[in-house]
């Protein structure tokens, strides 16, 4: 799945991932209206709305870029509702050959950990036959719990040519209580850097590895350190836009090939109409607005990357 990722990603001229995380303020009046029209004011009804709203902005963005990543959460708060939407949204990416980084940030150990690989990346037995469960491309990693935690999921991975984004330096404010500690004069992401990119040898693609990281776009130097220490590793930059990350922040994530990271904005698109720049579009034409977002931040990365 990581040679499918490059080559969309050269294929688009665009290495970002447009970020569906639907908070229901986020939705457009007239969508949110329809479903309740249907549905009631219900969380099936709220899941109507998340639909369609998500599928706005797939069919106004999936000719730009290479993939999506869904954010589990805005999903789950609604329920068993919230899921299926959830699910119809990576069922849909795939139909518009779009590449699923599933947002799900698990970290547990043993068979709890492949029961989530499996559920979300893999297969589960159901008697003689087998279903892919939500069946993302790639699942964010949360590694605290160490190598009992992630060895499932890379098996996993291995079996359904699938990968995996392990968090390493998160762009949050707060992160730095844990991940900057010194280790024997060392900071902890470093080591988990390390880590990671060991994992990714057991698990390589054609030019990089199928283990990815997520290194924050609003830590650029750390990023710089990282991207040294994980060669072959693809990196997911969160942060970018709404969180303070510029285009000319990124160029350390990046190798001297062009590849190597994925940029990551959520509401800085698909909430974009209700942006000042963007308030032209007005709520009809959201969707509309998300994609001239979507070409405003391939144009500053791109510049960015050529300048460097």
């Amino acid at each position: 799945m990581i040679n499918k990722l490059i080559a969309k990603i050269q294929k688009t001229h665009a290495p970002i991932v447009v970020g569906l995380d639907p908070m229901m303020n986020y939705i457009p009046e007239f969508i949110q209206k329809k479903a309740f029209e249907e549905y009631g004011e219900t969380l099936e009804g709220a899941a109507e709305a998340i639909w369609q709203y998500n599928k706005g902005i797939i069919d106004a963005t999936c000719d730009l870029i290479p993939a999506v990543k869904p954010q589990i959460a805005m999903y789950e708060q609604f329920g068993i509702e919230g899921l299926k939407a959830y699910k119809k949204t990576i069922d849909y990416c795939h139909e518009k050959d779009l590449v699923v980084i599933g947002d799900i940030k698990r970290g547990d150990i043993g068979s709890t950990s492949a029961a989530y690989a499996v559920g979300h990346l893999g297969k589960v037995q159901v008697g003689t036959k087998s279903y892919a469960g939500f069946d993302e491309d790639f699942a964010t990693v949360n590694p605290y719990l160490g190598s009992d935690g992630v060895k499932p999921f890379i098996d996993v991975c291995k079996e359904e040519k699938k990968g995996l984004f392990i968090l390493v330096k998160t762009s949050n404010p707060s992160s730095g209580e844990f991940q900057d500690r010194q280790i024997d004069g060392r900071p902890l992401y470093e080591l988990v850097g390390e880590k990671v990119a060991q994992w990714g040898e057991e698990h390589m693609g054609d030019t990089y590895s199928y283990i990815g990281a997520v290194v924050g776009a609003t830590y650029p130097e750390m990023g710089k350190v990282l991207r040294k220490l994980m060669p072959k590793t693809f990196i997911l930059v969160p942060g970018y836009g709404a969180q303070g990350g510029k285009g000319a922040d990124l160029v350390h994530f990046f190798n001297e090939d062009g590849l190597g990271a994925i940029v990551n904005s959520s509401r800085g698109i698909i909430a974009a109409y209700k942006q000042e720049k963007y308030a032209r579009y007005g709520e009809a034409n959201y969707a509309d607005a998300s994609r001239q977002a979507v070409l405003d931040m391939i144009e500053d990365i791109d510049g960015a990357l050529q300048n460097r």
